[in-house]
């Protein structure tokens, strides 16, 4: 720790200097240029229009433009050291600065080329400021010659018992070399999903199950080789390890619970992405929950309705709940319509005007050919249905019904049939005749 303050205050009485002082002016007018020269140009080259994705070509300007404020910074310090070197002026402190600039601009395009390699959906994009940060202030604090005083710092402080105590410096050196571990095997996974999605000849499905399963292994296989590299003394961590590994066991069960169903929806191939569903708890052609699938992912579907609304479903959800795929082995599926009729109107003349609705529907199949039923006498009316089959549900059911449902009140109004409205008569009897009236429990009383 005395090392440490030594440096600092080292660094304070040289900066504390008019040579320097007028170096940290001419650097900070640099970077002030830098910054707005940057800001310009990010302006001008990043305007596209929405919802228009871009190429890999698009991305790389896209990355170019992001860092060239840094590049700026970097070419402005050069040319402000080379003035000061000509008028014979001191240079260290632009020199320092001119490291460290250079080292962060390299830093942000490797990060960014980082996160283009592995593609848009990565954990990078959210991290690529901070960890282009975090990387920078290691590199910066080496260049300083901080490193060595740090080092001691965070090796004095420990944690555990003094025989198998861990210091701090060792748990940041692990977790470094685990991440640097981790991206390397994620790295790989994505070249290889890559490469998988491009093979046609297999089920895509089982394109998105090998993808998932050889992503999921390569991340746990990275860290494994990650702890062991860094020589991380694991029993140390036994106590630590047990009660994080019985917290997550409870925490993190649902999260394992869809991962294990994501994994079975692949491999028994029972839901595919382009598949028509609905989640309901009747059976028979409800559409309730009606849409289409889009992705499959690892811990959740991707369901997008006829409104364009997407919805992410647990694959949990999908194992234990009924859920009807409409295009699973045969995309034919049968609709019903119930319609009532009055006891005045005709029954065969009404059947047979169902049928006539559903002839001249685009959609719906000749084969099997639309049938029409009398399904039972109530109270109101003679309940009639017809049933008819279409083959392209993923293009909507209720279009199909509306349309027919159409056609039926057409030529029920052509034909003279009547629709009936239940109706219920209340009676009011007044003076005379309500003493007349007497109810059957008050007749039963006199006799």
């Amino acid at each position: 720790m005395e090392e440490l303050t030594n440096a600092v205050s080292h660094l304070l009485d040289r900066l504390l200097t008019r040579e320097t002082l007028t170096e940290i002016a001419a650097a900070a007018a640099a970077f002030g240029l830098a910054w707005l020269l940057g800001r310009v140009i990010q302006d001008m080259a990043l305007r596209r229009e929405p919802g228009v994705v871009p190429g890999f070509r698009q991305r790389l300007v896209e990355g170019a433009v992001r860092t060239s404020p840094f590049v700026i910074a970097v070419l402005l310090i050069f040319i402000v050291r080379s003035i000061l070197d000509w008028v014979g002026m001191s240079t260290d402190f632009v020199g320092l600065m001119l490291k460290l600039m250079a080292a962060l601009a390299f830093i942000r395009i490797a990060v960014f080329l980082l996160r283009l390699s592995l593609g848009p959906g990565t954990w990078v994009r959210t991290w690529e400021n901070k960890l282009t940060l975090i990387i920078w202030l290691l590199v910066a604090i080496n260049i300083l010659g901080w490193l060595d005083p740090v080092v001691g710092w965070l090796d004095g402080v420990r944690f555990g018992a003094k025989d198998r105590a861990i210091s701090a410096w060792s748990i940041l050196k692990s977790l470094f070399i685990v991440t640097l571990f981790v991206l390397a095997g994620t790295w790989i996974a994505r070249w290889f999903e890559r490469r998988m999605m491009n093979m046609q000849t297999i089920a895509a499905s089982t394109r998105i199950g090998i993808s998932k399963f050889t992503h999921a292994f390569l991340v746990a296989f990275s860290i494994l080789v990650g702890l062991s590299a860094s020589g991380l003394d694991l029993t140390t961590l036994t106590i630590f390890t047990g009660a994080i590994g019985i917290g997550l066991g409870f925490g993190l069960q649902a999260i394992a619970s869809n991962f294990v169903s994501g994994f079975v929806l692949l491999m028994d191939r029972s839901i595919k992405p382009g598949d028509v569903i609905s989640f309901t708890g009747m059976g028979g052609t409800s559409t309730e929950g009606f849409g289409w699938v889009q992705e499959l992912r690892g811990r959740y579907v991707v369901v997008r309705d006829r409104d364009g609304v997407e919805t992410l479903v647990p694959n949990q959800n999908l194992i234990t709940n009924s859920v009807i795929n409409w295009s699973y082995t045969d995309p034919k599926v049968r609709l019903k319509l119930p319609v009532r009729i009055s006891y005045r109107d005709d029954p065969e003349l009404a059947l047979r005007v169902l049928l006539d609705a559903a002839e001249g529907q685009r959609r719906i199949l000749r084969e099997p050919a639309p049938v029409s039923r009398l399904m039972a006498f109530t109270d109101y009316g003679m309940d009639l249905e017809l049933r008819f089959w279409i083959a392209d549900p993923q293009e909507g059911v209720n279009n199909v019904r509306s349309e027919v449902n159409r056609a039926i009140w057409r030529l029920f109004q052509e034909n003279g049939i009547t629709i009936p409205v239940a109706q219920r008569e209340v009676r009011f009897r007044t003076g005379e005749d309500a003493e007349d009236w007497v109810s059957p429990a008050k007749s039963q009383a006199k006799d």
